[in-house]
């Protein structure tokens, strides 16, 4: 998405949560200023994620979940172009 990020991950009993969260920010941080910002900023001292982030267990909803993230990005899409359409009718 534009604006967030949708995960279904496992992570082992072992790892915290949020040392894994802290992990995959971190790595994805440094990956994005070297590839995607062309080396054109300098992101020292920026922040690139939030500082939060939401968790939840998936149990037996696992299918349910994996569908929406899969889909999310054409159903946030969706609604878009529906509000877009709503607010031009006012």
């Amino acid at each position: 998405m534009t604006d967030h990020v949708h995960m279904l991950i496992s992570i082992p009993p072992k790892h915290s949560v949020s040392s894994i969260v802290g992990f995959l920010k971190g790595k994805s941080s440094i990956w994005v200023a070297q590839n995607i910002g062309n080396r054109q900023r300098n992101f020292v001292g920026h922040k690139f994620w939030a500082r939060g982030y939401f968790v939840s267990t998936v149990g037996a909803n696992e299918e349910v979940i994996k569908k929406y993230v899969l889909n999310q990005e054409s159903e946030d899409r969706r609604i878009d172009e529906l509000n877009l359409f709503n607010r031009s009718s006012k």
